[in-house]
């Protein structure tokens, strides 16, 4: 895999609570020169990112519901609404995992709908964040199921704020699930290329990483 190969399925990603502004629209300029697949930053550097990344072929994520996934499902909805209308392409969205694991899975289906609906309607996509940390093997089957029913684009492991990141059980058993209805996207904890050709070579699509320009400086 070749530096670009390997930048177009990386989100260069940066969610620390504590991310200023400017320390925000630098990593976005940091990232320019190396074509990744989007910036992902906090809801309310969306339009700045925008902004600085136009008229290049990396797109501007953003989360919704993060990091813990049990705000209400309106106020998801509005949320995703916001960031769409902010200019955000992709939304990496945490599913009500508490809902999930209470059986509610009309609830989770119905929050999902909502929140692909308003993306859809404004040409983005939605990825949805599963913390696999948190979620039995069967648990997380269902996620993919519900996920994929609900019109999502991706499924993701994990927010980077939980127990523990990606691993390449995981996904495995979400690659499995989903087929080819959606992608996978792995995130937390890597920072190595190595870690991160295993995860790919385990059937993730995308990786979510903090650490994507020194990942292509190890590329040879």
């Amino acid at each position: 895999m070749t530096p670009a190969e390997l930048a177009a399925r990386i989100d260069q990603t940066l969610l620390r609570p504590d991310a200023t502004r400017r320390e925000t629209m630098a990593f976005c300029e940091s990232a320019l020169p190396h074509g990744f697949a989007t910036v992902c930053v906090l809801p309310a550097w969306v339009a700045d990112a925008v902004e600085i990344l136009e008229g290049s072929a990396t797109k501007v994520a953003t989360v919704v519901g993060f990091p813990h996934g049990g705000a209400a499902a309106a106020a998801k909805q509005v949320e995703t609404a916001t960031v769409v209308a902010d200019g955000a392409h992709e939304v990496d969205a945490v599913l009500n995992i508490a809902a999930l694991k209470s059986g509610a899975d009309i609830l989770v289906f119905d929050e999902l709908q909502a929140m692909c609906a308003v993306a859809d309607a404004a040409g983005a996509i939605v990825k949805v964040i599963l913390e696999c940390a948190l979620l039995g093997d069967d648990e997380k089957r269902r996620a993919c199921r519900l996920a994929v029913e609900a019109g999502a684009a991706f499924v993701k492991t994990s927010t980077g704020f939980g127990p523990h990141g990606a691993t390449v059980a995981d996904v495995r058993l979400l690659r499995a699930a989903v087929g080819e209805a959606a992608g996978v996207k792995a995130a937390g904890g890597i920072k190595n290329v190595e870690f991160a050709r295993s995860l790919f070579d385990a059937g993730a699509d995308r990786i979510g990483t903090s650490s994507g320009i020194e990942l292509l400086a190890s590329v040879s």
